[in-house]
């Protein structure tokens, strides 16, 4: 299993559930042939894909009364179709959804029928849900360019709509997955004016990953009571530093989503404004999505390791979330940590073609794992280390690179994976 070492925060307890951890949210995930009727769509003869199989592929998360919603998109010229749709159904609500329904196998991207198949989705599930079709919010993922089949959604969304319960949380984080080895999901549990609020979410995401906006697909639901403005602000702030510091590939998906949904139900008085309760949903925001950050960068397809590349020093964190992203997407980096090579220039030479001010006589850089910590370079220059003590650092699957560049007061991490044979391998026959 590729498990994250989650970090614990004061004031915030971790809980299960994903996104049926907060009160009033429901969810289901089923198979529904999706890529069963793409085949058969490619090849009259009947003859199925070898990858043609019974794993869910769509899922429905549902709550019991009108959120507030905010979400952030693919900055990808080419969006998916999923994409303008849901930008369109924010606009036209003013920030509400109740509904948000979400498929794998076809990412419903580069067809001419693509937004009228996403919106007869909208609609199929808001006609269950009691709601406008404007009121729900649609993502998709999978394969571009090839038409979205939409009787298999036709023919299972009352099985779908039927099955929502408080506890399907993991049935939809599943149906979202496509070259993802596991489910990614995080919930956590906090308190604001005497209230107890809960929030969690859930991922997908294995490959076509590489900042900027909201790397992957990604919904988190809360019942913490917040406006849809304040919403999206914690949410244009947090994505900054937690899904827009991830790159597996140095590819952006046309159909990266993420939507954060608030019922309300845990009877804060509503976030409307900055200030202490602000911080702490914030704080809230920030560590489901650094979470499920990590769990992205360690299921990056092929992967073998973790790596999170820490720059402190910095002029401020703007120069240092450029010179963190620079060292995680660097390819000769990335095949040196498969190798567990601690060559140590290829981290200097990503630094130093990193479009950030610094002086490189103050570059200092630091490997490290759970089985020690090696000292590599001091000053912008190599010191000596034992190899054989680097092999050991470099063996385990969670690496950090601690880079500083002098004095500033700027810091970021950034977070990816190695480069591996397997990533080839995958990216080879995933069509097929």
């Amino acid at each position: 299993m590729k498990k994250i070492n989650m970090v614990k925060y004061d004031g915030y307890r971790y809980i299960e559930g994903g996104v049926c951890a907060a009160k009033g949210f429901k969810a289901n995930g089923l198979y529904s042939g999706i890529k069963k009727a793409m085949d058969a769509a490619l090849t009259p003869d009947g003859n199925e894909s070898p990858l043609s199989n019974d794993k869910p592929d769509l899922c429905l998360v549902a709550a019991d009364v009108m959120c507030n919603a905010a979400a952030v998109f693919t900055q990808n010229k080419v969006k998916g179709a999923p994409v303008t749709l849901s930008q369109k159904h924010l606009k036209a609500t003013g920030g509400k959804a109740k509904g948000f329904i979400l498929n794998s196998k076809n990412a419903n991207t580069c067809n001419a029928d693509g937004e009228e198949k996403a919106a007869e989705m909208c609609r199929l599930a808001a006609e269950k849900l009691g709601i406008r079709t404007e009121e729900m919010l649609i993502a998709q993922t999978g394969v571009i360019g090839q038409i979205m089949p939409i009787q298999p959604v036709r023919d299972h969304i009352n099985e779908l709509y039927d099955g929502l319960s408080y506890d399907g949380n993991e049935k939809a984080a599943i149906a979202i997955m496509t070259t993802d080895t596991v489910k990614k999901e995080v919930a956590v549990e906090f308190e604001i004016g005497g209230k107890t609020c809960r929030m969690g979410g859930m991922g997908k995401g294995s490959g076509m990953i590489h900042p900027n906006m909201a790397t992957t697909l990604n919904v988190i639901t809360t019942d913490c009571a917040v406006s849809a403005e304040m919403l999206q602000k914690a949410l244009d702030e947090v994505v900054k530093i937690t899904y827009n510091c991830l790159s597996v590939d140095g590819d952006q998906s046309t159909n990266d989503t993420c939507a954060v949904m608030a019922d309300g139900l845990a009877g804060n008085d509503e976030i409307v404004s900055e200030g202490g309760d602000f911080e702490k949903f914030r704080q809230a925001l920030f560590i489901i999505m650094s979470n499920i950050t990590k769990m992205l960068a360690k299921d990056g397809e092929g992967a073998t390791k973790l790596l999170e590349c820490q720059v402190s020093g910095a002029e401020d964190q703007e120069q240092a979330i450029i010179i963190a992203k620079s060292v995680i997407c660097s390819p000769l980096f990335k095949c040196a940590m498969f190798g567990a090579d601690a060559n140590w220039g290829r981290i200097l030479c990503a630094v130093g073609y990193a479009d950030a001010q610094f002086d490189i006589n103050k570059v200092d850089v630091k490997l490290s794992s759970r089985a020690g910590e090696v000292h590599v370079c001091h000053n912008g220059a190599g010191i000596p280390f034992s190899e054989e003590d680097a092999k050991k650092v470099l063996g385990e699957d969670e690496i950090f690179i601690i880079v500083s560049v002098g004095d500033g007061e700027g810091r970021a991490a950034a977070w990816g994976c190695d480069l591996s044979y397997d990533y080839v391998k995958i990216n080879g026959d995933y069509r097929s």
